[in-house]
């Protein structure tokens, strides 16, 4: 055979291996899907609980009206900084006043009628001694005629006037120990009238000390919602008196945000939380959790559950106190305000970008492990296996198992995986993985659909604007 011969079938062999080769590596690149990757790697994580609510003082009080009547005088205004005592209004107390002075007069007459009242009763009672002394003296001279009229000493006369005598004292003891026993209860008397004016003054007294409004304790005014010359009204059963104006101690501030129901099982108290105020944008304030709310409370209403005659899905949340530790001086009540509580830290645990946590049922899983081509011998079932078999498969089909993807010998492998605490990008791992492994991050619409086994290929390039999208 001739060269150019020899040459020009090499040249044709060579040129239908190439496309062979061609073939093969395309057909099997049909089946090898684009993904994102992260490595397993040991961090610090800490899982968080944000809420929101709002900035309000440990300390305040909404001073209402506890009498009818109208303003006379504000001492103070929004703003003003008071200390414990000072007077901050007046309300008009004409009359309280004159009630005052009138019930003062009457305990003036009832202690004087006491004073009388004791007078008599120490008069009487010395009258009560002189009949005593009477009597016993009668009684004698009475016992010795008695003795002499019977050995005739003494005249008849004499003896039934010394009888006579001892009858009179008799009688006037008996009107002593009565005019005694008036006179003590006149004195008790008095003494309940000084009792009764007393108890009425206090009443009175106390409808005029309501008309005077001082501060219980050192803080800010920082609700005045009344001017002077208004009149103002007590609450009644169903009805809410007026407010007169709230008193803050600023000393101690707080912020009051509603935790959800999921979350609030994590929240301790003394956890660190980070504090942030709209009012106050690229500043963290910090504090810790000091108070846990027990009744759950309907978001969309904000009743707690416990005032509520039927039950409720609606979803609920907690109220949860954080006590600010670095706040600042100018922090006004009910300012907007997001918190971050700490609820668990981990110091270098083994961790994956939350993204790559993905779901798979225990079927599918089985048709990994079985592979499409394997075939399996088995009896033919009766009815009563095939029932039960019927009902196993569906219950392992519905049966979830949590994983992560793991990239070996550029396949995709399912990997069961037990999970800790969450952090802000990053899920801590407990069983599964080890440190270095290359998991499967994106895109979400590759791990939604991926099946386990599946050719992959790395692409960590930036997304495409679609996937960014799904």
């Amino acid at each position: 055979m001739k060269p150019w011969k020899k040459i020009v079938i090499a040249a044709g062999i060579a040129v239908v291996l190439a496309i062979m080769v061609g073939f093969t590596v395309h057909q099997s690149s049909k089946n090898v899907v684009a993904v994102q990757t992260g490595k397993v790697e040991r961090e610090d994580l800490s899982s968080m609980v944000s809420a929101s609510g709002e900035i309000k003082p440990k300390t305040y009080v909404n001073i209402g009206a506890n009498a009818y009547g109208k303003i006379t005088h504000l001492y103070v205004k929004e703003g003003d900084h008071v200390k414990k005592g000072q007077l901050l209004a007046q309300l008009e107390n004409v009359q309280s006043s004159a009630d005052v002075s009138a019930n003062q007069a009457s305990v003036q007459a009832a202690e004087t009628d006491a004073i009388a009242a004791d007078a008599g009763l120490k008069t009487s009672q010395a009258d009560l001694l002189r009949a005593k002394a009477d009597y016993d003296r009668n009684k004698l001279d009475w016992e010795r005629a008695q003795n002499l009229f019977k050995d005739g000493l003494i005249a008849k006369s004499d003896f039934d006037s010394r009888k006579d005598a001892w009858a009179t004292a008799d009688s006037g003891l008996v009107q002593a120990e009565a005019r005694v026993a008036q006179a003590k209860a006149q004195k008790d008397s008095s003494d309940r009238h000084i009792t009764q004016a007393r108890a009425t003054l206090t009443r009175f007294a106390d409808v005029l000390q309501k008309t005077t409004y001082a501060a219980p304790y050192d803080g800010v005014v920082t609700n005045l919602p009344v001017r002077e010359g208004e009149s103002v009204v007590i609450g009644i059963q169903n009805a809410l008196g007026s407010t007169l104006l709230t008193l803050a101690d600023m000393s101690v501030i707080t912020a009051e945000v509603k935790v959800d129901e999921t979350d609030i099982v994590n929240v301790r108290l003394g956890q660190p939380a980070e504090v942030a105020i709209d009012a106050i944008p690229k500043k963290t304030f910090h504090g810790t959790v000091s108070e846990i709310g027990d009744n759950a409370i309907v978001r969309s209403t904000g009743v707690a559950t416990s005032q509520q005659t039927s039950t409720s899905e609606e979803a609920k949340d907690f109220k949860v106190v954080v006590t600010l530790t670095d706040a600042p001086t100018y922090l006004r009540p009910g300012l907007s305000t997001t918190a971050k509580i700490t609820t668990a830290t981990r110091s270098q645990a083994l961790a994956v970008p939350i993204q790559a946590l993905t779901i798979r049922t225990k079927a599918q899983l089985d048709q990994q492990e079985s592979g499409p081509g394997s075939v399996h011998a088995a009896a033919p079932p009766s009815k009563t296996s095939a029932a039960e078999d019927q009902k196993d498969k569906d219950k392992k089909e519905k049966e979830e198992v949590q994983g992560v993807f793991v990239i070996r010998n550029r396949k995709a492998e399912f990997v069961p995986v037990s999970t800790g605490i969450t952090g802000t990008t990053d899920i801590e791992v407990l069983t599964g993985l080890k440190e270095g492994d290359e998991v499967i991050t994106g895109s979400y619409k590759v791990l939604r659909t991926l099946r386990p086994g599946s050719g992959v290929k790395i692409d960590n390039s930036a997304p495409k604007k679609e996937d960014e999208e799904t």
